[in-house]
């Protein structure tokens, strides 16, 4: 059996646990399996329809042991499809043929063998295998994930609401924030950006060889079958698409992917800005018994789980922004290279996902440190030439901007020198006052309040 360490692909070797989630979803076995469920489903719904006369509804007990199938359906199985699929050269013939032999067994589907894939080419299973493949994904393992991250973002934006921090425009001291509203700002962008990735809908079909329902009709020319399919491919959660060539055009797919990459690239901005306060002392990181953070220098506690998350989120969006560009388009009606590209859709969640986890884990390490944030606050009075010049312009004082220019543009200035240009202003008492009082973790506008309220 291969070792994590003979793996090709560190999702299945270095990162295999925490890749683990997506396994029953994107692995050969669970795209096999999905498939064996569609086939089911297809046969199932045949069955229960009265205009298909030569197919007898079944019974309570053989739809419950085809269920059963579907519950049971282990590795061993899919093994046995491969085997048939070495013969064949046909991955989705290989689980005909494999059904056909398991539901031999039962005396009541003898007679239906021949429904199993009927009327079916293989991307009308495909198509819709991959299709619930994302969605229960995205539904169990992604957004969840996603929700923690903004569950810990939320709590620490509140809790630090109103925790006055020197702001920095251009990596230069601007008008201070709070540390509150700034993780704030990373919630509300990461909610909208889940909202899209939730929205999408995925579209199926299920139109046969090249989306005409030629094999349908000719068998059962008085049915409606646009109508029977598209209720089929409805009741499996899925959007139906009524207008296809032999492959279901993917455009779900690629809006799928353009969304999760772009909740990655926020994610990205927040693994930067979070490694940058780290830099700056804002948050101190827990070190962790046991651990080394330098191989030559003792006292290192690196920022790893930022780094991580951004590398992983480099790859992640290098494969959703090719398979979003690339699974539209297909040469007339049909051909595989989106087959071999759609492979890649585990693994570029699976990276996303290690994306999501070594955040978490990062968020998981790191407070806050007042002292350190509050010093330089006090070391830059300077980001309060902006209240003045704008109190000065609300009372008429000519050439505010060009003044305060003059007395701070790439100078230091500490409270008393403020101070002294503020009483020799020529504005009201207590306009002088409110400024006097001012100090930098005081000028934070209504930073506080839009925290607190996220």
């Amino acid at each position: 059996m291969a070792s994590p360490l003979t793996a090709l692909s560190p999702l299945d070797g270095r990162y295999a646990r925490s890749a683990d989630p997506l396994r029953p979803f994107f692995s050969e076995y669970a795209l096999i399996r999905y498939r064996v469920r569609v086939e089911l489903a297809w046969l199932m719904a045949l069955a229960a329809e009265p205009a298909i006369a030569e197919l007898k509804p079944f019974s309570r007990a053989t739809l419950a042991g085809l269920k059963q199938l579907l519950a049971n359906f282990s590795e061993n199985d899919s093994q046995q499809i491969k085997d048939i699929e070495a013969e064949t050269n046909h991955d989705v013939k290989a689980i005909e043929y494999w059904l056909k032999a398991r539901l031999g067994r039962n005396r009541e589907v003898q007679g239906a063998l021949e429904f199993i894939h009927f009327a079916a080419t293989s991307e009308d299973i495909n198509n819709l295998a991959y299709a619930l493949m994302l969605t229960e994904s995205r539904e169990q393992v992604m957004l969840p994930k996603l929700d923690q991250i903004i569950a810990v973002l939320r709590e620490a934006a509140q809790r630090h609401a109103a925790l006055a921090m020197l702001a920095r425009t251009h990596g230069q001291p601007a008008s201070p924030t709070t540390l509150g509203k700034e993780l704030a700002n990373f919630v509300h962008r990461l909610r909208r950006a889940r909202t899209r990735i939730a929205v999408v809908p995925l579209l199926g079909k299920m139109n046969g060889a090249v989306g005409n329902y030629h094999a349908h009709t000719v068998a059962y020319p008085n049915f409606d079958w646009e109508r029977f399919c598209g209720r089929f491919v409805q009741g499996l959660g899925l959007e139906f698409n009524p207008y296809t060539t032999q492959i279901e055009p993917h455009d779900s797919f690629a809006e799928l992917f353009d969304a999760y990459a772009a909740a990655n690239t926020v994610l990205l901005d927040l693994d930067r800005d979070l490694w940058g306060y780290v830099s700056l002392g804002y948050f101190r990181q827990k070190a962790r018994p046991g651990e080394v953070g330098s191989s030559t220098m003792p006292h290192k506690v690196n920022p790893i789980d930022f780094e991580n998350s951004e590398g992983n989120i480099g790859v992640a969006n290098a494969l959703l922004r090719h398979l979003s560009e690339k699974l539209p388009v297909s040469r007339w009606q049909r051909d595989l290279s989106d087959s071999t590209a759609l492979r890649n859709a585990g693994g570029a969640l699976g990276h996303a996902l290690l994306a999501y986890t070594a955040c978490l884990r990062g968020l998981g390490r790191i407070e806050a440190d007042p002292r350190r944030i509050g010093e330089d606050l006090d070391a830059n009075w300077e980001v309060l030439t902006e209240a003045v010049q704008q109190v000065m312009r609300r009372h008429g004082v000519a050439g505010a901007y060009e003044k305060l220019k003059a007395l701070a543009r790439g100078k230091r200035l500490d409270r008393n020198k403020l101070a002294a240009f503020i009483r020799a202003l020529p504005i009201p008492a207590d306009a002088k006052k409110r400024l006097l009082a001012l100090t930098p973790s005081s000028y934070t506008g209504l930073a506080a309040r839009l925290a607190k309220r996220i």
